[in-house]
C-alpha cells in the first residue's frame, strides 16, 4: 500500500519569535533616545540658567541655598512653630522634622549610592553665584530639594494655612540648587518627588488630626450662664502637657476671676482632692491630662454636676471631641453654661472617658512613664513604641459580646474606646459622636517577627485595617477573659490594677458636660 504523500512545506519564520526581539530592540533604542533627549534638555536648561546674567540671582540664590544646608532653614522654621505655643503648630513642626529625617536618610544614604550621577560642571556658573560649600557627593537626587518639600508638605498637612508659603519657599530652595551649580533640574525634580512621597507616608502612618467638634451632633441645652466663673471649681495639674496646664492659668484667671482654683501637687491624693472639690461646687472644671480628666469625670458624675474640660494636656482627646478647643472656645462655653450629656465607658466598675487596653499598650505606658521625666513625653513615647514593638508578647483573650458571639485568640494589642473611633486601624484620632452607646473594640496580633514586619509596613502605608491580624467590633458590652493573666489594665493612658477578667460596658449619657453653644437642639 502506497502511503499518502507527505506535503513538505517551507517553514515560515515565526512571527511570534521574530517580532518580540525586533520590538524589544526598537523599544530599547526608543528608551535610549528618550533618555538622551531628556539629558540634553536637562543640560540645556542648566546651561541656560547658569549663563543668565542676573544680579538678583547672584545676590539671593547663594544665601538661600546656604540657609538650607543641613536643613538649618527648616529646623529654624520648626523652632518658630514650636515656640508659638499652639498645639497644632507644634504638631506641624514635629511632623515636618520627622519627614526631613526619613527623606534625608533615603536621599543621601540610599539614592545617591545607587544613582552615582556626577555633579554639573561649575565652569559655566558665575563665580559670585557659587555656593561657598561645594558638594562632593553624587548629584541624584537633590537632598536639599527632597528635605525642603518633605518639610513643607508634612507641616502644611497639619497647618493648611502654611501650604503656599512653605511650598513656595521649598520651590525656591530647589531652584537655588540649580542656580548655584549644585544640581541638574532633574535632580531637583526627583528630590521633590521623594520628599512628597515621604510626607504622604507620614500622614498615612500618623493621620492628621482634624478637630471635629461633637457639638454639631450632641443635643445642647441652655444651662446657667457663669460670666465670671461663679460656682465653678477648677482642678488643675500644672505639670500636664509638659507644663502647658500651668501656662494657661493666667489666661483662665483673667477670664473667670471668680472661679476657685485647686492645684494638684506631686504628693497630693489626686482622686481624694478632686472628690472633695466636686462635693462643694456647682460646676467642676479640669485642666490636665487624660488621667486627671478621667478622675474629674468620675467625681462630677457621682455628684451630679456638669464637667468643664479645658485643653491643657498633651493630646486633649476628650476636650477636642467635645469641641472645647482651643482655650478661648472652652472659656466662652463655660461663660455661656450650655450643656450636653455624653457616654462613659466602664471596665470592672471604673470609668474611662477615652480608651482602655491590656497587652502591649500597657507595656508602652509603663516604658513611657519611666522615661518621660528625663527626656520629655513625646520622645519617651517614641522610645516606648520602639521597645514595645520589639518585645510585644501575645495575650490570650476570650471575648463575648451581647449576641453571644465569642472570639478566642492571641493578641498583642487590645484597644477599647468609649464610642466609635475614626479612622479604622490602630491610629484612632477622633469620634464622630459621644452619645452612640457603643464601645469600640480593636485587636491586633503581632507576636511573631514576620507579622511585626508586616504590621509596620501596613501602618506605614495606611493599610492596617486590611491586615488579617486586625479585627474591629462595636457593641454596648463585652466580656473579656484573660486565661493566662492577670495583666495590667490601662485606662486613659494611666496604668491600673491587674485583672484576669474584664466586664466592659458603656454608660449611656452618664455625664453632663459643658460644650460650646450654637449647636442644633433637639
Amino acid at each position: 500500500m502506497i502511503g499518502s504523500p507527505v506535503s513538505r512545506r517551507r517553514p515560515r519564520p515565526s512571527r511570534r519569535s521574530a517580532e518580540p526581539a525586533e520590538t524589544s530592540s526598537q523599544r530599547q533604542r526608543q528608551r535610549r533616545g528618550a533618555r538622551r533627549q531628556l539629558d540634553d534638555l536637562d543640560v540645556a536648561t542648566f546651561t541656560a540658567i547658569a549663563r543668565t546674567r542676573s544680579p538678583l540671582l547672584d545676590a539671593t540664590m547663594p544665601p538661600l541655598t546656604r540657609a538650607a544646608d543641613r536643613s538649618v532653614l527648616w529646623i529654624s522654621i520648626a523652632g518658630l512653630l514650636a515656640l508659638s505655643g499652639r498645639p497644632r503648630a507644634r504638631r506641624a513642626a514635629g511632623r515636618g522634622l520627622a519627614a526631613i529625617a526619613v527623606t534625608s536618610l533615603i536621599a543621601n544614604q540610599v539614592s545617591k549610592r545607587v544613582h552615582r550621577r556626577p555633579r554639573p560642571s561649575l565652569t559655566q556658573v558665575p563665580v559670585q553665584r557659587l555656593a561657598h560649600r561645594i558638594p562632593t557627593s553624587t548629584s541624584f537626587p537633590s537632598g536639599h530639594s527632597a528635605s525642603a518639600v518633605a518639610f513643607a508638605a508634612a507641616a502644611s498637612a497639619e497647618l493648611p494655612a502654611l501650604t503656599v508659603p512653605l511650598r513656595a519657599l521649598a520651590g525656591l530652595v530647589g531652584f537655588s540648587r540649580v542656580a548655584t551649580g549644585a544640581h541638574y533640574p532633574t535632580d531637583v525634580a526627583a528630590g521633590f518627588a521623594l520628599g512628597e512621597m515621604i510626607a504622604w507616608l507620614t500622614t498615612r502612618l500618623v493621620p492628621v488630626e482634624r478637630v471635629n467638634p461633637l457639638q454639631d451632633a450632641l443635643a445642647v441645652h441652655a444651662g446657667t450662664p457663669r460670666p465670671h466663673g461663679e460656682g465653678i471649681t477648677l482642678i488643675i495639674n500644672p505639670r500636664s502637657g509638659s507644663g502647658r496646664a500651668g501656662r494657661i492659668l493666667p489666661d483662665v484667671r483673667r477670664a473667670l476671676p471668680r472661679m476657685r482654683i485647686v492645684a494638684l501637687g506631686d504628693d497630693d491624693d489626686h482622686a481624694g482632692t478632686i472628690r472633695d472639690a466636686a462635693s462643694s461646687c456647682e460646676v467642676l472644671a479640669v485642666a490636665g491630662g487624660d488621667g486627671t480628666v478621667q478622675q474629674a469625670a468620675s467625681a462630677a458624675r457621682e455628684n451630679g454636676i456638669p464637667l468643664a474640660v479645658l485643653p491643657a494636656g498633651t493630646f486633649n482627646h476628650f476636650a477636642k471631641d467635645l469641641g472645647m478647643f482651643p482655650l478661648a472656645t472652652a472659656i466662652d462655653a463655660i461663660r455661656a453654661g450650655t450643656v450636653a450629656t455624653v457616654d462613659l465607658g466602664e471596665i470592672n466598675g471604673k470609668i474611662f472617658v477615652n480608651t482602655a487596653s491590656v497587652g502591649a499598650y500597657t507595656d508602652f505606658v509603663a516604658i513611657r512613664e519611666h522615661y518621660e521625666h528625663r527626656i520629655g513625653k513625646p520622645l519617651a513615647a517614641v522610645v516606648a513604641a520602639a521597645r514595645t514593638l520589639r518585645q510585644a508578647r501575645a495575650v490570650h483573650v476570650r471575648v463575648k459580646d451581647l449576641d453571644g458571639e465569642t472570639i478566642d485568640a492571641r493578641f498583642s494589642l487590645l484597644f477599647l474606646g468609649n464610642g466609635r473611633y475614626e479612622p479604622r486601624g490602630f491610629a484612632p484620632v477622633h469620634r464622630a459622636t459621644l452619645d452612640d452607646a457603643r464601645l469600640d473594640l480593636r485587636v491586633l496580633g503581632v507576636s511573631r517577627r514576620g507579622s511585626r514586619a508586616r504590621v509596620v509596613v501596613d501602618l506605614f502605608t495606611g493599610r492596617i485595617s486590611r491586615n488579617r491580624r486586625y479585627q474591629q467590633y462595636s457593641d454596648a458590652e463585652f466580656q473579656l477573659e484573660l486565661p493566662e493573666g492577670p495583666y495590667r489594665i490601662a485606662r486613659d493612658g494611666e496604668l491600673g490594677e491587674e485583672v484576669d477578667h474584664l466586664t466592659a460596658r458603656v454608660l449611656p449619657r452618664a455625664l453632663t458636660v459643658i460644650v460650646p453653644a450654637g449647636s442644633r437642639r433637639r
